[in-house]
């Protein structure tokens, strides 16, 4: 038998220094698993936050070296894509993790939580109660967020549809299982979870159709080479226009742009308030950011066909977030109306295909982040109050937030900054941001919708100074009081007012630094 002669595999080339940030994120997430399998009970929980707060610190110090690295000499790694792009986006993603793992850390003065005593408990159950009754609290929440963040700083950086699918993937799934621990309404919680997954394994099938159909158009699963393959491959052009819409339409899902939207309000009410906060700011962050590279590598090339579609996205997207949130009484289904608006203005900055125009995406992510989560920090700490004047479960209903202005003027006063922030009051980092990315998209001719754009940042004004008005100029119910913080939610929500008036007060260091970001093209 002639046996034949085998040949030898060179071993890949591994970039290791590029992917060191993702490195630490997942290697704390792993930690922090053994910890909570195996530390005793009474330290596990503090000692996995610390693991979780630590990991967030060391990842920023290595974005911090890294940008250093790719500002002289970006790495593309094959499927992996280290420019400044993605520093940036990464960096910015751990600063927001930072900040929402200390939210979910805060355990308030009645030692409750957000999170369910153990989420596997049957919700109404006897072992929900005698969980309750211990004081139980579990702590997996943090090293699934770790995980979660791992998939979004890979998503932006993706540079093959495998590596933005399986990114996607572990985005997601964390976050599928975080929304359903919610410690009140728990069917609530568990139905926003199922929401949530049913309607993202939706995205991620035309996601998944997308990549097949231009890996059909053209060979290759690589995203830099399908751009290659696209302005020299003729006959097959609806392929490659099928394919790019749909990927888009995954992406467009994750930052729940209209009519993709339908998940978001129901997850934003029924997900720990938190988490709900995490996934607004993060997975915003981590999506735009995925698709600037995409539309700016790929779909710009077709954008002869594609723009007026995604043009009449951008402006359903603000017509659907702007007007339906002018209906909501709850003030989490508000903000997620909100976050559905602010997405159509990003989508302008996105299309517009300006010079410095990624950089402005980013520092307007980085404003409305860090004002949604200081936002969803502060309504974890506002409490009803029953006859026994016991604090319960958190007041979302709009009405009841009447007089908090008087009973806690500091929590009121930052409640206000991030909503001047969010409607583009001047002074406020939402302005700033909001002005950039207008003007790109007014130089790059699309004037109308800049109008439109204006006009529902107006009209969302309204329901913000609405909850302003309940809170400073009517007197309260008194049943409802803001709960003493342990100190994670007051340090957070002082930090991000402090981070949204300093954007929007002195931006230009920061505009100086993102003016430096650029998108690696094949």
């Amino acid at each position: 038998m002639n046996l034949l002669p085998t040949e030898t595999l060179a071993a890949p080339d591994i970039h290791w220094a590029s992917i060191s940030p993702v490195i630490v994120v997942l290697a704390g997430a792993v930690l922090a698993i053994l910890v909570e399998s195996f530390a005793p009970t009474k330290t596990r929980r503090p000692i996995v936050i610390g693991v979780s707060l630590l990991t967030t610190l060391v990842a920023l110090v290595t974005l911090v070296a890294r940008w250093l690295v790719v500002l002289d000499a970006p790495v593309s790694v094959g499927e992996y894509v280290e420019d400044s792009l993605t520093v940036a986006t990464q960096f910015l993603l751990v600063l927001v993790a930072f900040f929402a793992f200390m939210v979910m850390a805060e355990r308030t003065s009645v030692g409750d939580g957000a999170f369910a005593a153990q989420p596997s408990d049957r919700p109404g159950s006897h072992d929900e109660e005698l969980s309750d009754r211990k004081n139980y609290q579990r702590s997996e929440m943090f090293p699934l967020a770790l995980f979660s963040l791992a998939g979004m700083m890979v998503f932006p950086a993706a540079n093959s549809f495998v590596t933005l699918f399986v990114a996607l993937e572990v985005m997601s799934l964390p976050l599928y299982v975080l929304a359903a621990t919610a410690r009140r309404r728990r069917q609530l919680s568990q139905e926003a979870a199922l929401k949530y997954f049913i309607l993202g394994a939706f995205a991620s099938g035309f996601m998944l159709m997308g990549s097949a159909f231009l890996y059909g158009f053209s060979g290759s699963l690589t995203i830099s080479q399908v751009a290659t393959a696209l302005p020299g491959t003729t006959g097959m052009d609806w392929l490659a226009l099928a394919g790019v819409f749909m990927v888009c339409v995954g992406l467009l899902f994750k930052i729940g742009a209209a009519p993709f939207h339908a998940w978001t309000p129901d997850v934003y009410t029924g997900a720990p308030t938190p988490v709900t906060g995490f996934m607004a700011a993060a997975v915003k962050v981590a999506a735009f950011a995925a698709l600037l590279r995409f539309y700016q590598v790929v779909a710009a090339l077709l954008q002869w066909d594609l723009l007026a579609v995604l043009l009449g996205v951008a402006a359903l997207t603000m017509c659907v977030g702007t007007f339906a949130g002018l209906l909501q009484k709850d003030i989490k289904r508000m903000l997620a109306y909100s976050s559905i608006a602010h997405a159509g203005f990003v989508l302008l900055g996105v299309l517009s295909l300006t010079h410095g125009a990624s950089g402005h995406v980013i520092f307007y992510l980085a404003g409305y982040g860090f004002a949604t989560v200081g936002a969803f920090g502060i309504i974890s700490l506002v409490r009803g109050v029953n006859e026994n004047g016991e604090a319960t479960g958190e007041v979302t209903d709009i009405t009841r937030w009447a007089g908090i202005g008087r009973t806690n003027p500091l929590i009121a006063s930052a409640m206000l900054v991030f909503l001047l922030s969010f409607a583009g009051i001047p002074l406020t980092s939402g302005f700033i941001g909001k002005f950039l990315i207008f003007s790109d998209a007014f130089t790059a001719g699309m004037g109308w919708f800049v109008a439109l754009a204006l006009l529902c940042s107006a009209v969302t004004a309204f329901f913000y100074f609405r909850v302003v008005r309940l809170m400073f100029f009517t007197e309260s119910t008194g049943d409802v009081e803001v709960v003493q913080s342990e100190g994670f939610s007051t340090v957070t929500v002082v930090l991000c007012a402090c981070a949204t008036i300093i954007l929007g007060v002195f931006p230009n260091v920061i505009l100086s630094l993102l003016d430096k970001v650029v998108i690696l093209l094949p």
